[in-house]
């Protein structure tokens, strides 16, 4: 089939959007390509169409779990083989996986950047039949990005094992130099940038400074209709909005990493169907969730970088109609986003004090650990050694950016099983074994495949059929693993934390001062642009945001809070401009009464040259002290 065909066939597109096109081209000739598309420019039809008009598999680089898992999920749903595979599972999971992949028909394999630093993962790709290699989120491979992942300079080492097999990588946002960074780090053998304009057209970004935040939040959702979203930087402050919303009877719930998984899915899902209509959530909501009619974003704090607002706030909008993304701030955001930054950087002490409980709290020995991967609790942890949980995940964050160790997000992952014994010894094991012969037969009727593959369960539902409680459901099936009639791996929503090297003394551990000075500074370079655009009071909201990312806008928005100011001048661009021009040039030379200064301007009308003079001192261009009009020296 061709790709349109495909496109038609499994998306139900008889088109498709801009660029998409030009990208599965460029792929089916076997170039590599570096794809920009903004949020919602449908990234994934980049890769899944081309890998599926070729014979063979895509092996699909992301670096979330979760995000993996819900890809998987949409292509298998759509008849389409694909597996992941990540440190949730076990070895023997795995290893079954893998063979999938070179034996079977699987589609696609999805894997962590981490999984690659494994000689058995190369092994295993090395004997796959790949005809594309992948990478989401391709900005992490770069130090000068704003989510860089060490990991992921792991990737171009499979190119010495695939040298024909092309690579395309994939984001969102890449200012100029991160472009240039993610080709080179990826080896590309020839540069190729195909890049959509960051312009969301229907999206209106609105700046309003406010210190009644929250107040402020409840007077827009009740003024816009349709579903939202509004971020927040801290778990509380979620729980805090939503409550002071629902109280004043809006349809409204909150999401952080904190919660359950049962939880977490349950609000995400009445979310998305509408049942919900806004959900105030922390920076861990957002990634993979395809809801297209979300008409407002509203940022209650600030990200920590324009990329990542940008990511966020297009989350609005993504079905082309007109939408707003609105931030609120005041004078205390710098200081809070500057006292943060400092804190995110621990110095060398700290990271060695926590490096050293964390291989307590692991119990793993000097020498031993090296490509473990653990379950752990950040909280327990910081409670057991008397660590601050702020500081233990900053911590664990400079240590992931050494290389040292590699954090994974919390995902649910359901109970598995699978019958290890052969269906003849499995007979006469039932034969000879009455107390389990009741409970294998009900296995065996509730799931299928239960001999070729690992099955997620519920015991809740084996519980039923039984007539038992939970617990006895699982003692038996702990039971069954022991004696080696089946594998079973209880259910699991622990964070994970893998050692990337073989753990050692403490005072052995080696972090160069410079690098954490270094990364300190790209932090505040991005944090400092971030804040510029949302103090900013003398230029169109687009404006920024395209040249932060290396492109010109031709024209105004006309919509954000600074074009609705200039609007009210009723000039247009250039009669603006000019007026404006003329009344610096007039101050520069010395300080003016008002009325001097607008019988100097011959060209507009009085009530004209007053608007400009009004909006340029609510501007900050021009000042009025004492009487006098005076240019500002900056």
């Amino acid at each position: 089939m061709t790709a349109l065909q495909i496109l038609t066939k499994y998306w139900g597109h008889s088109h498709f959007r801009p660029f998409q096109e030009e990208i599965i081209n460029a792929v089916l000739a076997h170039k590599d390509a570096l794809a920009i598309l903004p949020t919602g420019g449908g990234k994934s039809v980049c890769f899944q169409i081309p890998a599926l008009v070729q014979e063979g598999l895509c092996i699909v680089i992301s670096p979330l779990v979760a995000l993996m898992k819900d890809q998987v999920e949409t292509l298998v749903s759509k008849g389409i083989p694909a597996i992941t595979i990540h440190h949730h599972m076990s070895k023997a999971e795995i290893d079954i996986a893998f063979d999938n992949c070179i034996y079977g028909n699987i589609k696609f394999l999805y894997i962590s950047p981490e999984r690659l630093a494994s000689d058995l993962t190369i092994v295993r790709i090395k004997k796959m039949n790949v005809n594309l290699i992948a990478v989401d989120e391709a900005h992490c491979i770069s130090s000068w990005g704003y989510d860089f992942r060490p990991s992921y300079l792991r990737i171009a080492d499979i190119r010495t094992h695939l040298p024909d097999v092309p690579i395309l990588g994939l984001t969102a946002t890449a200012t100029p130099q991160v472009a240039d960074d993610i080709q080179e780090k990826l080896m590309f053998r020839k540069k190729n940038l195909i890049r959509q304009s960051m312009d969301r057209e229907n999206l209106v970004y609105f700046g309003v400074n406010d210190r009644d935040k929250i107040g402020r939040i409840l007077s827009i959702v009740k003024k816009l209709d349709g579903s939202g979203l509004i971020y927040a930087r801290s778990r509380l402050i979620t729980k805090d909005i939503a409550e002071f919303l629902a109280a004043q009877h809006v349809s409204v719930d909150f999401y952080h990493a904190g919660l359950d998984s049962k939880t977490r899915s349950l609000r995400q899902e009445q979310w998305k169907t509408g049942k919900t209509r806004v959900m105030v959530a922390t920076n861990a909501f957002g990634m993979g969730i395809d809801k297209a009619d979300v008409r407002f974003v509203i940022h209650h704090d600030i990200p920590n970088s324009l990329e990542a607002y940008y990511q966020e706030a297009g989350r609005a909008g993504r079905d082309g109609k007109k939408s707003f993304a609105v931030f609120i701030f005041n004078e205390s955001d710098r200081a809070t986003m500057e006292y943060l930054g400092n804190s995110s950087f621990p110095d060398v002490s700290e990271l060695k004090r926590v490096y050293q409980a964390l291989a307590n709290y692991l119990q793993i020995a000097v020498g031993g650990g090296e490509g473990v991967t653990y379950s752990y609790n950040i909280s327990e942890f910081a409670n057991t050694y008397n660590l601050n949980a702020t500081t233990v995940y900053n911590c664990l964050h400079v240590l992931e950016l050494e290389g040292i160790i590699s954090l994974s997000d919390a995902v649910f992952t359901p109970s598995r099983i699978r019958i290890i014994m052969e269906p003849r010894d499995l007979y006469d094991f039932q034969v000879k074994n009455k107390r389990y012969d009741e409970f294998l037969k009900t296995l065996l009727r509730s799931y299928s495949s239960l001999f070729d593959h690992y099955t997620a369960i519920k015991e809740e539902d084996l519980a039923k059929r039984m007539e038992m409680t939970v617990a006895q459901v699982e003692n038996m099936l702990l039971l069954l693993n022991k004696i080696e009639v089946i594998d079973y791996f209880p259910r699991n929503d622990s964070a994970k934390i893998t050692f990337l090297e073989a753990r050692i003394n403490a005072d052995n551990l080696s972090i160069k001062k410079e690098n954490l000075i270094e990364r300190k500074q790209r932090y505040f370079d991005r944090m400092n642009a971030v804040l510029n655009f949302v103090e900013s009071q003398n230029q169109c909201r687009k404006f920024m945001i395209l040249s932060y990312f290396g492109e010109e806008a031709s024209t105004r928005c006309g919509f954000c809070d600074y074009c609705l100011k200039r609007n009210k001048v009723e000039l247009n661009d250039i009669e603006f401009e000019t007026a404006e021009e003329a009344i610096i040039h007039l101050l520069k030379t010395r300080p003016m009464k008002l009325e001097e200064l607008i019988s100097h301007i011959k060209t507009f009308h009085p009530e004209e040259t007053l608007k400009v003079v009004d909006w340029m001192l609510g501007n900050h261009k021009i000042k009025h002290i004492e009487g006098d009009m005076l240019a500002n020296e900056d």
